[in-house]
């Protein structure tokens, strides 16, 4: 894990967050890539809040959860004033914009807009919301928003665009409890309302699909993986399946509080 220097810019800044004076500043991220639909929705829909840096990778990382890159340099294209394509994943994107490009500490980070759901267990493997995600470990405000895919035919990102601009303005007008990040779901079809759930579980069963090269030898994709939801009424999963734009309250402490107590006891004379 790249450490966060307490003595960076950043880090300064995240000490005290005044209101600020001027215009807010919105950074924007994806995974689906720079040139994504659902990112220039996104960019579209914020533009008139505030200025809005985007700072996106090159390319799909879809799956790339909360990765940093740390083997090789970053490379930043600038493609206009505060644009830049990243050769990275959505967390080097967050993390390089809010030390390098912004300037100053971000008012709100979006994530976003993802073709098709991040519902469930799939927030351990979504680049879109470890977007999000980064910024609530910089103590900034953060949104990760997905779109359902259609039946058939594009998304059409109009809705989400359209939610993700509404809670901007409440978050930038009200702020968000520190550490936490929003993560939201659109169905693809008008909603009927709006749930706020809790991540909800699946089941997972991998799928690892081999094949063979023309040399004889065998490779392998992850593939046809079986994610059953496991049914929770309040899950975000049974939101979007129900129609309901979903809203679930991240935050990036992952102890689960119930069982520290028990853990302790079993503990007791490892050593």
């Amino acid at each position: 894990m790249l450490p966060r220097d307490p003595d960076s810019a950043a880090s300064k800044a995240n000490a005290e967050r005044p209101v600020p004076a001027s215009r807010p500043l919105i950074l924007i991220t994806n995974d689906d890539g720079y040139d994504a639909p659902g990112l220039q929705a996104l960019i579209g829909s914020v533009a008139a809040l505030g200025r809005v840096v985007v700072s996106a990778p090159d390319r799909e990382q879809s799956g790339a959860s909360h990765a940093l890159t740390l083997d090789r340099p970053l490379r930043v294209q600038t493609v206009a004033e505060d644009r830049y394509r990243i050769d990275g994943t959505p967390t080097d994107c967050v993390h390089l914009a809010v030390d390098r490009l912004c300037g100053r500490l971000p008012d709100l980070v979006l994530s976003g807009i993802n073709r098709g759901l991040n519902v469930g267990d799939d927030v351990t493997y979504s680049g879109t919301v470890a977007g999000a995600l980064e910024g609530a470990l910089l103590r900034i405000p953060a949104i990760a928003v997905s779109a359902a895919l259609p039946p058939e035919g594009p998304i059409d990102y109009t809705q989400a665009a359209r939610i993700a601009c509404r809670l901007s303005e409440r978050i930038l007008a009200d702020g968000l409890t520190r550490g936490t990040l929003l993560n939201v779901n659109v169905p693809a079809g008008p909603a009927k309302g709006i749930r706020v759930t809790r991540q909800g579980t699946r089941e997972y069963r991998a799928t690892a699909v081999e094949r063979t090269d023309p040399a004889g030898r065998p490779y392998y994709w992850i593939a046809d993986i079986d994610m059953t939801p496991t049914g929770e009424p309040d899950g975000d999963h049974t939101a979007a399946a129900d129609g309901f734009i979903s809203i679930s309250p991240l935050h990036t402490n992952m102890t689960h509080e119930r069982s520290l107590e028990s853990l302790a006891h079993w503990v007791e004379g490892l050593l």
